[in-house]
């Protein structure tokens, strides 16, 4: 999140860290694993909108575009796909994140200011 705002000319420290521990979940929070090591982490919660709400999603940046973050998305997939709901995302309008939601079905369903917020209908996939 950092380089996407400082892109856009808006990183402040102090604003990212509060932002993130206002609506940081520890119940709601996991922890990405490969090979025994911890290489990232997201936040899935209940929502009334959507159904869930994929809140964060961070992967280390030396395992990114490895297929990690592909892996989650297939996880969250299967747990909405078994609830019946839709999963929501928001990200920074200047984000890689939204190219890598993209391909993975998410389809835009707002854009404020600063953020876009897209919303997928969750299906199993076969490769």
């Amino acid at each position: 999140m950092r380089e996407s705002l400082e892109r856009i000319g808006r990183f402040d420290p102090s604003r990212a860290r509060e932002r993130f521990l206002a609506g940081f979940s520890p119940e709601d929070t996991r922890h990405v694993l490969l090979d025994g090591g911890r290489v990232g982490f997201f936040v899935l919660k209940p929502s009334d909108q959507a159904g869930l709400l994929l809140d964060h999603l961070y992967v280390h940046p030396r395992h990114q575009g490895k297929g990690v973050g592909a892996g989650v998305l297939a996880q969250v997939f299967m747990e909405a796909e078994a609830l019946g709901a839709q999963v929501r995302v928001g990200a920074l309008r200047e984000s890689d994140s939204n190219r890598f939601y993209a391909p993975h079905g998410f389809a835009l369903v707002e854009r404020a200011n600063l953020t876009t917020t897209t919303s997928g209908r969750c299906k199993m996939r076969s490769n």
